[in-house]
């Protein structure tokens, strides 16, 4: 009888093994995603610091840098205090997440999102909270109140980047819609561009523009951090599929193809018309073409990512050369015209080449699903709107709260290094 019983325990333990096998984290999906979370936290404070910091003026350098520490310190605290909750948790009416998330509450070690830790999980979207918000900057250097941006980062995390994050990957309206989004073209880059450029028309333009010659700070270090974000982005775009498999492995692959077309679609453009291959050129075209790549990173195969990426390349050399001068507007760093305007490219992109041999289900207009551009369409205008309405109401109880958006005229013509930080990024001697 005692025979009996325990074989009748051992062979319910024996079937429930696997049952209790689903419950433990992959270890080589977490490995990964911890990794990719490093490569993607690199981007922000090291790559896009160093990449904007260069493209500022000499006297702007340290608060361009302290600028986007800022922002990646306040999204940290922000995302684990109540952004993830409202991005990711119960869905209302797909358009928020509840609040049963607060100070991470419910989320243990054990907690699981699909294969990895819920805890990586949440790490791994504050990475990209993180840069979303710091992208947005590159509109604004040289002229915004520190303390405004600080205001500024912690309303936007909360009114614009969190829900628009949820409708995409929280369980929102997109996603029950069938859009595309796979590593952040209507979350990261539309929402960014098009919030730089509402906050850089309601700062006003810097003094002198269109007038006085204003020349990067060191093209070396934008160079820098053009590289530094190439190696994190493939963390963010092939780190989106919260696995180590085929489709990371394929996305990983299409992410540098885009980004070397678009790198060379930029410099020969510029070759073409203004006679001479820049470096800010060849760098801006890198980030040109990754930017265009992120949504439909885990959707498409090598072909279309050559043709994704040289579209990305000549889109943002003609928005920086010729959109912004014909509209007047004041992106100091081309926030918009990189990110905006590839970022829309690239979600319209997903709509035609999405191929399911890549991720099943997933089909554009050139495999037989037409109804996916009008889709990814419907998710751009969208995104155009919330994040344009949003932000003017952001940016207008910011200056409120902080007493305005701008900093002294004073200031802004010596420099906000020494005004703001009483620091100088160079040694001006002679």
């Amino acid at each position: 009888m005692i025979m009996k019983s325990l074989y009748a325990i051992f062979m319910m333990l024996v079937s429930a093994a696997p049952a209790f096998a689903g419950q433990q984290a992959d270890t080589g999906d977490t490995a990964w995603i911890i990794v990719a979370t490093a490569l993607v936290m690199m981007m922000t404070p090291a790559g896009l610091a160093l990449f904007y910091g260069g493209m500022s003026r000499y006297k702007n350098l340290l608060n361009t840098l302290a600028m986007t520490f800022v922002a990646y310190c306040l999204a940290s605290v922000v995302w684990v205090v109540w952004g993830y909750s409202l991005a990711f948790g119960p869905d209302y009416a797909g358009i928020v997440g509840g609040l049963d998330h607060l100070f991470l509450a419910g989320i243990t070690p054990g907690s699981l999102t699909g294969t990895i830790p819920t805890l990586l999980f949440v790490v791994f979207q504050m990475t990209f909270a993180a840069i979303t918000v710091a992208l947005v900057l590159g509109a604004i250097v040289d002229r915004m109140k520190f303390s405004a941006w600080i205001i500024f980062t912690v309303l936007w995390l909360t009114v614009v980047y969190s829900p628009v994050a949820h409708w995409v990957w929280g369980g929102g309206w997109m996603h029950a819609m069938g859009a595309l989004d796979f590593a952040g073209g209507n979350v990261v880059h539309i929402n960014a561009g098009v919030a730089g450029l509402v906050l850089s028309m309601m700062v006003g333009k810097r003094l002198g523009f269109g007038k006085d010659a204003m020349f990067p700070s060191s093209i070396t270090l934008t160079a820098l951090g053009a590289g530094l974000l190439w190696f994190g982005w493939f963390g963010f775009n092939a780190g989106s599929q919260l696995a180590a498999d085929g489709v990371a492995a394929s996305a990983f692959l299409v992410t540098n193809t885009s980004a070397a077309m678009g790198a060379l679609a930029w410099m020969f453009a510029e070759w073409m018309v203004n006679d001479r291959p820049t470096v800010l050129g060849i760098a801006s075209g890198i980030v040109a073409g990754l930017v265009a790549i992120t949504p439909a990173a885990g959707f498409v195969n090598m072909p279309a990512s050559l043709v994704i990426g040289a579209v990305a390349g000549v889109l943002g050399f003609c928005s920086v050369s010729w959109l912004k001068k014909k509209l007047g507007y004041d992106d100091s760093l081309d926030a918009f015209g990189v990110h905006g305007i590839c970022g829309m490219w690239g979600a319209l992109a997903t709509g035609i080449f999405a191929n399911p041999a890549i991720t099943e289900g997933a089909a554009g207009l050139l495999y037989g699903n037409p109804k996916q551009v009008v889709v990814q369409l419907i998710s751009i205008v969208a995104t155009i709107a919330f994040s344009a309405t949003a932000t003017f109401v952001v940016v207008w109880v910011t200056r409120l709260l902080a007493g305005g958006l701008r900093v002294e005229a004073e200031s802004e013509i010596t420099g906000l290094d020494n005004a703001i930080h009483g620091e100088r990024a160079f040694e001006i001697t002679g």
